[in-house]
């Protein structure tokens, strides 16, 4: 199987404080780092809007990817409701055919 990689974009919830938000998602990116099947994980910031976030990942596959959202520190993450989810993107690599993209 190829590699999977997510495009996310996050948004700060309402209310939610920028700082605590920022210092969170870096140890969110740090600690995902390290889990097996994370080729990539990084988390930037978008330079007009601050309070809007890209999360770029690369796992080794699906198994990897639902490992990671039960891992304890993104859960935790998660549940300290700082950030929201405005789009995902699964991505690969280019197919050969129209044909392999449907399946």
């Amino acid at each position: 199987m190829d590699s999977l990689w997510i495009n996310a974009e996050i948004v700060l919830t309402d209310g939610a404080d920028l700082i605590t938000a920022q210092t969170e998602l870096r140890e969110l990116m740090e600690k995902t780092k390290s889990e097996p099947g994370c080729i990539e994980f990084q988390v930037l910031q978008n330079l007009e809007q601050p309070e809007h976030f890209t999360l770029w990942e690369c796992w080794t596959g699906e198994d990897a990817l639902e490992a990671h959202f039960n891992a304890p520190h993104t859960v935790a993450y998660l549940a300290l409701g700082l950030t929201k989810v405005n789009s995902i993107e699964r991505l690969g690599p280019i197919r050969d055919s129209a044909s392999e993209i449907q399946s």
